[in-house]
């Protein structure tokens, strides 16, 4: 961590242009909303145009061009002013994670996940996998614990969403472009950059960026290599693409490109966190690496690289791990087992539900779980359920005793939260009141704010909302030559619900349209209407995805539900923003038991929104009765087809019976208290819970500092 500034920093001798590179070399500012608006007013339409990114700002403009813009001395000031705490932010040795998180301090935490969701001008993620691993090292820096991430630099991103005329979903590729990312080079202890992996009948050469996130570090792996084959060229161009064959060897460079690349920068890490399985080769390198530098032999090194390793799993059902068939494996995994000194058949055993049985498949969270001693769902009810799924592994121990336990996900407030509520919670709150958002006593002070200002401000939001929907829409009409519409979509005065994440079939975004007519009656109702705004991804090759975007797309054709429901294309953080911060409240139907968390939900919170949903993942163990609204009981059909139909019913019930009405029902002001009240409520009773400082806290002190005993897994 860096004590002291650099003298020109200090002492402000860096020109005003010098300083905006650096803010903008620093994702620090994609959860700064003082540093976005001085990047925005250099110019407002180019702003929108480079995806809201800086560094692509300021490498379109001119430096004499900045120069002019920044003229005024309120503007340098400001300049000057965001510049200093950047400063302040990384120098910082006050916080959280110096007086609480003791070892790590001196050796970070290396954090492996296959996506990494920071800023949607950074496409290398899909969904909340991603934004949960983005949040993560974001509240690593916030609290000051040192992390290093671990990705892939997917340098064509992941999938761009066009909604063509019929409905369907169009997949574009863009290659990224490198300069107009915040990244550079890692500088490594010999100089080069060494770092390779070797794969079936070669080696892939990768190079090694880092992007700097706050006081984090991201270091991504890029096969660009000129010393590589075309073919594996295209290994970290996608993500998430390519057949198993593509899938294992991604994984690899990830797990063992990654830990190379951390040997190779001189990070010695106290502590390996895996985010999902796809990372779980690094655990064999690093026990690797013991037997060939430290001379341990192997069944010790990889009983020390399990006591200091931490495994998060967030896929409650068996089929959404990969599994590889043997020969796959063993052709990928011969050199790790040459490297270990171990039989092959004794490394590929460490991913068999069963080892003995060698002609089943190789499972990488198989060996995570094997190969980790602190794993962990990402909620109450998603550990249980993986207690369940992997008591398979641990056959002489009851379900209760599968060492699986839960840290359920939190999101990162600052990167979600709209700069109005930021500006009412600090006038009602306290003005520092986002370093203290881990406190409860903190959120009973919003019963303090006049129920009439908390609805204005809201007022505001949704306004907004509806302002960046329509032009979105307008935007595809134009792309698409189709006509306007008799009648601008969606009323300010309508109650709004938000209903936006990757269009997997289990997330059940049909669920309504499973009687149109009663849906037809809902955002109709003359007195009490609804409308709905959709976003979604479908995965490329996901079929059922793409059918479920189509089938709510084309009811914007529809006469009963023009204007009403409506569909953004290319969900993106960005979308995901204007979404949690406007609408009145937030739709989720997944399937229960296999949401293992969805933090969508959790980001409408502190922006005044309430949650509307089946008790599964978060909702399961945040929902009182009355800080948001619960579909269903919680009870789980053994048909998912009567399981399904009865979510539905209840959905409507819910919807028409208790979430409108409330809605609806204002005094002589126009204000609705009762909803106010359950927001406010739902304020006091979660926000303190479900973000990304409380999330980080429980892993450094359940997690990380237990493993960091493992002394002998650093060399």
């Amino acid at each position: 961590m860096q004590t002291e500034r650099p003298a020109t920093e200090r002492d402000g001798e860096l020109g005003v242009v010098a300083q905006l590179e650096a803010l903008a070399e620093n994702l620090w500012w994609s959860w700064q909303p003082q540093i976005r608006a001085l990047f925005r007013e250099l110019d407002p339409d180019l702003w929108r145009e480079v995806y809201q990114n800086p560094r692509a700002l300021l490498h379109r403009l001119e430096p004499e061009e900045v120069e002019h813009r920044v003229a005024n001395l309120e503007m340098q000031a400001r300049v000057h002013a965001c510049h200093r705490r950047l400063q302040e932010y990384l120098a910082a040795d006050d916080g959280w994670g110096p007086v609480h998180a003791g070892r790590l301090l001196a050796h970070p935490v290396a954090y492996f996940s296959a996506e990494f969701g920071l800023h949607h001008s950074v496409p290398i993620y899909s969904g909340g996998l991603g934004v949960l691993a983005g949040d993560h090292l974001k509240g690593m820096s916030d609290l000051g614990v040192p992390a290093v991430g671990i990705g892939l630099l997917y340098h064509q991103g992941y999938v761009h969403q066009e909604i063509d005329a019929d409905g369907w979903q169009q997949d574009r590729f863009e290659p990224i472009a490198d300069d107009l990312l915040a990244i550079r080079p890692v500088a490594t202890v010999s100089g080069a950059s060494p770092v390779s992996v070797e794969l079936p009948g070669r080696s892939v050469h990768l190079r090694v960026w880092e992007i700097a996130v706050g006081r984090s570090r991201l270091f991504l792996l890029d096969a660009r290599h000129p010393d590589n084959r075309p073919e594996d060229l295209q290994l970290t161009a996608r993500l998430y693409g390519g057949d198993q064959r593509t899938r294992i060897q991604q994984e690899l460079l990830l797990g063992v490109g990654g830990h190379r690349a951390l040997i190779a920068a001189g990070v010695r890490p106290s502590v390996l966190h895996l985010n999902e399985g796809h990372c779980a080769f690094a655990l064999l390198e690093r026990a690797r690496h013991l037997v060939d530098h430290q001379g341990q032999a192997p069944d010790q090194a990889l009983r020390n690289v399990a006591a200091a390793s931490v495994f998060t799993t967030h896929t409650p059902v068996a089929a959404g791990h990969d599994y590889f068939p043997q020969e796959l494996a063993a052709e990928h995994l011969e050199h790790l087992a040459d490297g270990l000194d171990l039989p092959l058949g004794e490394v590929l055993g460490l991913g068999r539900t069963h080892p003995s049985d060698a002609g089943s498949s190789f499972c990488p969270t198989v060996l995570a779980l094997r190969l980790t001693e602190h794993a962990n769902g990402v909620s109450a009810l998603h550990g249980r359920v993986s207690r369940r799924m992997w008591q398979v592994l641990h056959p002489d121990r009851a379900e209760h005793e599968v060492p699986i336990g839960h840290i359920t996900n939190g999101i990162h407030v600052r990167t979600f939260l709209a700069g109005d509520m930021d500006t009412l919670f600090s006038r009602y709150l306290d003005t520092d009141w986002l370093d203290q958002i881990s406190r409860p006593d903190l959120w009973r002070r919003v019963e303090r704010i006049p129920d009439a200002e908390l609805w204005e401000v809201h007022q505001v939001l949704k306004s907004r909302l509806l302002s960046f929907v329509r032009h979105a829409l307008a935007e595809r009409r134009l792309r698409l030559g189709l006509p306007e519409p008799e009648s601008p979509p969606l009323d300010p005065r309508t109650l709004t619900i938000g209903f936006a994440r990757r269009f997997a079939t289990y997330k059940r975004a049909d669920l309504l349209l499973s009687d149109p007519e009663r849906l037809a009656r809902l955002v109709g109702d003359p007195e009490r209407p609804v409308q709905l705004i959709f976003a979604g991804k479908a995965h490329p090759k996901d079929q059922g995805g793409k059918e479920l975007a189509r089938s709510i797309a084309t009811l914007e054709n529809d006469p009963r539900f023009a204007g009403r429901i409506v569909f953004v294309e290319n969900y993106s953080m960005y979308v995901a923003r204007q979404l949690v911060q406007g609408v009145d409240a937030w739709l989720n139907l997944p399937r229960r038991p296999m949401e293992a968390c969805g933090t969508s939900g959790q980001k409408c919170i502190p922006n005044g929104a309430l949650n509307v949903s089946i008790l599964d993942g978060w909702w399961a163990e945040a929902y009182d009765g009355a800080n948001g609204f619960a579909i269903g009981s919680g009870e789980v059909h053994s048909d998912p087809k009567e399981q399904d139909r009865r979510d539905a019913l209840d959905a409507f019930r819910v919807l028409e019976d208790e979430v409108a009405p409330l809605y609806y029902d204002r005094d002589a002001e126009d204000v609705p208290r009762e909803w106010i009240r359950r927001v406010k409520r739902a304020m006091r009773t979660l926000a303190w819970r479900f973000n990304a400082d409380r999330m980080v806290m429980d892993y450094v002190k359940s997690s990380y500092l237990p493993a960091a005993d493992g002394e002998s897994c650093r060399a």
